[in-house]
């Protein structure tokens, strides 16, 4: 039995990285996943790995959440679980950084987020039943540099507490997770030095795995969090302490 079992859950940006372990974590406690991202070969071969199924989402685009939505919907007749876990990452920071960079990142982290709550809200409040996770960062909890990214960072924070209240009474819970320096490509983007002196300020002493995000995504999909909506989960080793 796991605790998931039965559910139908969409996770976003899962062809790899935090998102593929989300997803394949998902898929080990019963959930029936949907692995979703614009890597189609790795999404594909990441689905059929965890036993679940791939669709191709722009997160951009709100026509292709209706029809990612709308095929899942009639596929299982319900929707209870969606990770906006998609998002791309910028270094540049409040001075060097271009409008477009600005613009795309918001696009994606936070237009991204919104066009996949507003999408499936509707279903979840007709079952009066669902939970949200939007995967925001430790960027949107404080002050960084990289502006555009923090920017987005935020957004997904507030929004989802705004979600949470507006939902509530639904029976849908919204939650934001903010993962610290986790071992994805964005982390490994950067220089050596970087990583030293970024991992030098965790009072762990260590970067985190994929895999515990995912039980933290995990819990909050699950029944186990009934009474939990509106709350930051920050999984960070203490970074932010």
């Amino acid at each position: 039995m796991g605790i998931l079992d039965g559910k139908v859950i969409i996770v976003t940006g899962s062809a790899k990285g935090m998102g593929a372990a989300e997803a394949q974590h998902a898929a080990e406690n019963g959930a029936e996943v949907i692995v979703t991202d614009i890597l189609d070969e790795l999404g594909n071969q990441t689905a059929t790995e965890i036993g679940a199924h791939y669709l191709t989402l722009d997160v951009t685009s709100k026509e292709n959440w209706d029809e990612v939505v709308s095929s899942v919907f009639d596929e299982h007749g319900r929707i209870d679980g969606l990770v906006n876990n998609a998002g791309v990452y910028t270094s540049q920071d409040i001075f060097s950084g271009s409008a477009d960079t600005f613009q795309r990142i918001v696009e994606v982290n936070q237009f991204g987020t919104y066009l996949g709550m507003s999408t499936v809200a509707p279903i979840m409040s007709r079952q009066e039943s669902g939970s949200i996770v939007n995967i925001s960062s430790v960027a949107g909890m404080r002050a960084q540099a990289n502006i555009a990214y923090m920017a987005s960072k935020w957004a997904v924070r507030g929004m989802t507490k705004g979600v949470a209240k507006t939902l509530a009474s639904s029976g849908v819970r919204c939650n934001s997770v903010h993962p610290g320096a986790v071992d994805t490509d964005i982390l490994f983007g950067l220089e050596a030095e970087t990583i030293t002196e970024l991992v030098s300020t965790i009072p762990m002493g260590r970067s985190g795995e994929p895999t515990e995000v995912a039980e933290v995504v995990t819990f909050l999909l699950s029944d186990a969090a009934s009474y939990i909506t509106g709350a930051e989960i920050v999984v960070d080793g203490g970074m932010t302490t």
